[in-house]
């Protein structure tokens, strides 16, 4: 399966990276490596590009980029959207009323 072809919440973990030269190695720089769990955060209104979080860092790639990257899903998408972790110096969000 394509990363492009996920939904956005879905965890997988990469089996290949596709693509030529520079391109290719351009994925693998980003941390998009063989055996590395990555997750679709969101897509763009447009449907390009895909934000997705690897290693803990968010990242934006274009939709034919994630056409290169070949898949296993871990985990289906959650019902609920998912977010990105809050980075060092951003303030938590706010908790709902009535929760703890």
């Amino acid at each position: 399966m394509k990363f492009a072809e996920l939904a956005p919440g879905t965890s997988a973990r990469v089996t290949h990276v596709g693509g030529q030269g520079s391109y290719r190695r351009r994925l693998m720089e980003l941390g998009i490596l063989p055996g590395t769990d990555i997750r679709l955060v969101s897509i763009a209104p447009l449907g390009d590009p895909l934000e997705l979080l690897v290693r803990g860092a968010s990242l934006s790639i274009r939709r034919a980029e994630a056409e290169q990257v070949d898949v296993t899903v871990v985990s289906e998408a959650a019902t609920a959207p998912v977010k990105a972790p809050a980075r060092p110096g951003q303030t938590p969000p706010t908790p709902v009323r009535g929760t703890r």
